[in-house]
């Protein structure tokens, strides 16, 4: 059986196919790269949108390629980021297009919420990290503007959500990703309905939640056609590309507990536990329960991670300068300058000029400051690595023994640099793959839900390369 994997990042989208076999009584993974596509948060107005539409036909671009290779696909499943959603009315239209998390909207509702709210209580149910991209501070800008998409929405629908409700008609909403809103209960795994209801957001906005490893739906009859796949199974895997990346990390069946950085835009630092913790430590901490597969608990904290180098990648090709990685890596590897900046400082979220906003952060507070690109790239990834291990000693307070291993997955396990930064800076070996443990991770648990694999055990068996 082949599965597709429709993976959205926050630069592009891809179409991948996983198909299962077996050599020499082992089951491996064979992929295949079948569509590429852009996407690109687009400003209009006062708010800066994701363009849900194209990206929507531009999935649907994919299938048809998958049809056309004459693969015979069994399942179809999407990740996306967390946090964002769409809303769709009584007649299952889009409301309006998903605004990006990025967008100047949620400024102050951290504040405003709290002013109100007990942060203990509140993280003792949802145990998520406050930040202000989140749902719940989404919703609640839009509350405060009286938002009329509000007064007609019918369902509120995070990303992957939409994409999979456009595809088969059927509206639900996957674990993995309501867990990044801020308004799950991480106990109970349902809705916080009383935080809701304190919010005065009607309750049928929020759909009812499965779990990964179960079928969503069926292609729709129009899509299906249109595609040529016929009749498809959508599944929800973990919708949120942290979780699938996880469930794809290759650790052993005795490691415990498995750690990782889900390393891209973002990093995600954290382990892998089969409770949620929600003491006052963790939230001081700034940990995160986010869901994972197979009744785990992603325990993370969400630090800004190569979004750094992309904006400055970006400039530099706006300038007329553009660099490769690999002369500008090995440049930075030369690269003396011993400066370190906070990389979640409210400055570096989306400032104009990357480049502007770490010289002047550095000017103000007396560091020495990068003057070329080298410096800056240097500059970048120790002050992740300096993260990391800040975040890893303060998990490392929370857990019964300290991790003794660290696997980078994702694009971002690519940064050889990066990886020797972050092994001297942990002191703890780290392991870098697989690079695409999300659509593995996506791949597999689809398999899981038909059966082709039993558990996440299998999954991380197959997964090791």
């Amino acid at each position: 059986m082949t599965y597709l994997a429709i993976d959205f990042g926050g630069g592009s989208g891809r179409v991948v196919a996983g198909t299962i076999t077996t050599e020499g009584g082992r089951k491996q993974l064979q992929m295949q790269l079948v569509h590429r596509f852009q996407n690109r948060q687009v400003r209009l107005g006062d708010h800066v949108y994701w363009d849900f539409p194209a990206l929507f036909e531009d999935m649907k671009a994919g299938l048809r390629k998958a049809a056309q290779m004459g693969l015979k696909v069994a399942g179809i499943a999407v990740d996306t980021w967390g946090v964002d959603f769409g809303l769709i009315d009584r007649q299952g239209n889009l409301v309006g297009n998903p605004v990006c998390y990025r967008d100047a909207r949620t400024q102050g509702m951290a504040d405003h919420f709290f002013s109100h709210t007990d942060r203990t209580d509140h993280y003792a149910v949802n145990g998520t990290q406050v930040m202000e991209i989140n749902t719940l501070f989404q919703l609640l800008s839009m509350k405060r503007a009286s938002s009329p998409q509000l007064q007609i929405a019918d369902r509120l629908l995070f990303t992957p959500d939409l994409f999979s409700f456009f595809l088969t008609g059927e509206a639900n909403t996957e674990y993995t990703i309501a867990s990044t809103s801020e308004m799950l209960n991480a106990t109970t795994r349902t809705w916080d309905w009383p935080l809701i209801d304190r919010l005065g957001l009607p309750r049928h906005l929020f759909c009812p939640i499965v779990m990964p490893g179960t079928v969503r739906g069926q292609l729709r009859a129009d899509i299906a056609e249109e595609t040529g796949l016929g009749q498809v199974d959508v599944i929800a895997v973990g919708s949120h590309d942290t979780a699938s990346a996880v469930a794809a990390v290759p650790a052993k069946a005795d490691e415990r507990p498995v750690a990782f950085i889900s390393s891209g835009t973002w990093s995600l630092l954290g382990v892998e536990l089969d409770a949620p913790i929600l003491t006052e430590e963790a939230r001081r901490a700034q940990f995160t329960n986010e869901g994972g597969i197979g009744g785990k608990i992603t325990f993370l904290q969400n630090i800004t991670g190569l979004w750094f180098l992309q904006r400055l990648m970006a400039e530099w090709a706006d300038e007329g300068d553009e660099q490769q990685y690999e002369p500008l890596l090995a440049a930075a590897e030369r690269a003396e300058i011993q400066t370190v900046i906070p990389v979640d400082a409210p400055e570096f979220q989306n400032p104009k000029s990357m480049q502007q906003a770490i010289r002047g952060y550095c000017e103000r507070q007396a560091l020495d400051v990068p003057q070329t690109k080298a410096d800056l790239t240097r500059v970048v990834l120790q002050s992740l690595a300096a993260k990391y291990a800040e975040a890893t000693q303060a998990l490392n307070a929370m857990l019964p023994e300290p991790i003794k291993k660290l696997h980078i997955i994702g694009g971002g396990s690519q940064n050889k640099l990066l990886n020797r930064l972050t092994q001297q800076a942990l002191g703890i070996p780290v392991e870098a793959g697989p690079v695409e443990a999300t659509a593995i991770g996506n791949i597999l648990t689809q398999a899981l839900a038909k059966g082709e694999v039993a558990d996440i055990h299998e999954m991380r068996s197959i997964a090791i390369v």
